[in-house]
């Protein structure tokens, strides 16, 4: 039977240029989703066709050369009506109810549970890369239906005719895509078969890539996925999941986690990274969606302190996006997001009671990730004590190991303060943890709600200074002179002087702060530059907190000779300068007075040498 009407020119209901620039440069982030496209309406009309006729035959057949892309499939096909209608229109679908089906509606709507597509746009994204699209289809829901040609091009036109039936015997549609100038590369056979392979190694159906070099078609499908097939032991299963990922992302996991949330209808598993990672860094994980890869940036599927996995899935409950390139966030991502942070928080559990070595390898590597988790899960954090390393003034140790040893647990927020103190504190029994490391601060303060019987404070300078040895009373006598010379001159600073003695020797001053005595400088430096009305509320704010203290050490041979000096002047600019030095090695940033006091200590001193030179040199001369 030929065509019963000449081929007339009808217009697409949108602006087809302006769909195109939409898709390719602001809905779609490459012209390659134009495969997902091809291959998911193939999948969605074999879906269809089974609903119909569940004994119908499966073929998707995909092919590429000479710039064109071909693929072909057994399911539902369209009338002419439905050309019209489905194909150039946005918005409907084929998938929805109405289109001549002759479905029931309970099965339609069961059926249109299964389809991969969401939004009717179709085969016109695929004029991103084609100049030219043609379709052959026959309906499976009509056998008396004619097959049906509809020719479109990217000048916004499409045309729709009737074929002999002999043009397409049995129901199904072959679509063939014609690159315009300057898409050559997406129409490439390699390219096309690595595209196809991407999005559809999961899709429920077997397809085949033919490269129209004459070879057997090959199979592009590859499944049940890896984490659902059988092997014979463990070992074979974890090994065949290592290179799985290592084909994915690169690298060889250092161990596996498995994702199985049957009621989310969510399975996969996670891959944990074999290098350290930035907390800040947000994985991009693998989602497939009823087969079809969804995105390989999926950086919302898990919570976010599960920095070091890498995660692969197929789901067929969680909604994409409108591009359908990411995961829309909802309530469903949620709670599947909180159900898969369980299932690793499972993981470690398991680990930490069954296989402590891995654990230690595992914790080696990502205890930063650990220790972002246990912040917000005492059970968590009581589980991981034996593990989690801490820098501590014993050395690196776990909490477990360092509560053992010490009742009182002090801890300092800066590294460079803890790392001043430590050797001192070490030398006199005093247990101090650094928490200026990235979330150790807050796992210190969650310590004492997982053992009742610590008490964790945070270091000051009166708990230093007790733990040090005191100096005897005669000696202390001795030196008055000398230190009410000292605590005169850094009065200004607001820097009280005390005389310890204490280990290493070679420490000859200590300069110990806490967070009150910062606070108090700060309100008497804006007491300082306040108005009259300012002035009366700060004065009234004034406490009794500590104030900074340099601690001189009296086993220290300098502090001596210092303490000895005949000359009040010299002694004054000495102590300043131990002064600037402690406050130097506590690496603490210098306020505008100490930089003044640094620089005049500086000076001063220079100057005593010199003026010493000059009068052994005028000595010399009289002589």
């Amino acid at each position: 039977m030929t065509s019963t009407s000449p081929s007339t020119p009808h217009s697409f209901q949108v602006d087809l240029r302006g769909l195109v620039d939409l898709l390719s440069h602001h809905l779609y982030s490459s012209p390659r989703v134009y495969v997902r496209e091809l291959l998911q309406n193939a999948v969605d009309a074999i879906t269809a066709r089974h609903a119909l006729e569940p004994a119908a035959e499966v073929r998707i057949r995909l092919s590429a050369s000479g710039g064109r892309v071909t693929i072909e499939d057994s399911g539902i096909g369209l009338t002419a009506d439905e050309a019209h209608s489905l194909l150039a229109t946005i918005g409907r679908s084929s998938k929805r109810a109405g289109g001549g089906s002759d479905l029931n509606e309970q099965g339609l709507e069961a059926t249109r549970q299964e389809f991969l597509g969401q939004f009717g746009i179709g085969l016109l994204a695929c004029f991103v890369v084609a100049r030219q699209i043609r379709v052959v289809t026959r309906s499976a829901r009509d056998p008396h239906a004619a097959p049906v040609e509809w020719l479109a091009t990217d000048d916004g036109s499409y045309t729709v005719r009737e074929l002999p039936h002999d043009a397409r015997p049995e129901p199904g549609t072959t679509v063939v895509l014609e690159a315009r100038p300057g898409a050559a590369e997406w129409a490439a056979p390699a390219k096309v078969e690595e595209l196809a392979r991407d999005y559809g190694s999961l899709l429920p159906y077997e397809i085949t890539f033919d490269d129209g070099e004459g070879g057997e078609p090959r199979p592009i499908t590859d499944r049940p996925a890896v984490w659902d097939r059988p092997f014979p032991t463990p070992d074979a299963r974890r090994v065949a999941l290592a290179g799985h990922c290592a084909q994915l992302f690169g690298f060889t996991p250092l161990d596996t986690i498995d994702l199985d949330l049957p009621v989310a209808g969510v399975r996969g598993v996670a891959y944990v990274l074999p290098e350290p990672t930035s907390p800040a860094h947000r994985a991009g994980h693998r989602v497939h969606l009823k087969g079809m890869l969804l995105t390989e940036r999926a950086d919302n599927l898990l919570p976010d302190w599960a920095f070091f996995v890498r995660a692969v899935l197929d789901t067929d409950t969680l909604r994409p996006t409108a591009s359908r390139e990411n995961l829309y966030d909802d309530e469903t991502l949620a709670a599947v997001r909180d159900a898969l942070g369980a299932r690793v928080r499972g993981w470690l559990a398991e680990l930490a009671a069954s296989d402590p070595d891995r654990l230690a390898a595992f914790l080696q590597v990502h205890h930063l990730g650990v220790k972002s988790m246990a912040r917000h899960d005492p059970d968590l954090l009581g589980l991981m004590l034996p593990w989690l390393p801490f820098e501590t003034s014993d050395g690196s140790m776990s909490l477990q190991e360092f509560a053992a040893a010490h009742t009182d647990i002090h801890f300092t927020r800066t590294v460079e303060e803890f790392r001043q103190i430590a050797p001192i504190a070490a030398a006199h029994g005093l247990g101090v943890i650094n928490a200026g490391y990235t979330y150790d601060a807050d796992l210190l303060a969650l310590l004492p709600a997982v053992r009742p019987e610590l008490k964790v404070t945070e270091l000051d300078a009166g708990a230093v200074t007790e733990r040090l040895d005191p100096v005897p009373t005669s000696a202390e006598l001795a030196l008055a002179p000398f230190l009410a010379t000292a605590r005169t001159r850094l009065e200004p600073q607001s820097c009280d002087v005390v005389l310890r003695a204490f280990q290493p020797v070679a420490v000859p001053a200590l300069y110990l702060d806490d967070r009150q005595a910062r606070q108090e400088r700060d309100r008497t430096a804006a007491l300082e530059s306040a108005d009259s009305l300012w002035s009366g509320i700060l004065g009234a704010l004034r406490g009794s907190a500590p104030r900074a203290r340099l601690v001189l050490n009296h086993n220290n041979p300098l502090i001596r000779r210092i303490a000895a000096l005949p000359d009040e002047a010299l002694t004054g600019t000495a102590v300043e300068s131990l002064y600037g030095q402690a406050l130097l090695m506590s690496q603490r940033p210098l306020r505008p007075a100490d930089s003044t006091l640094l620089n005049r200590a500086f000076l001063g001193l220079l100057e005593w040498a010199t003026h010493s030179t000059d009068d052994r040199d005028a000595q010399e001369g009289q002589k």
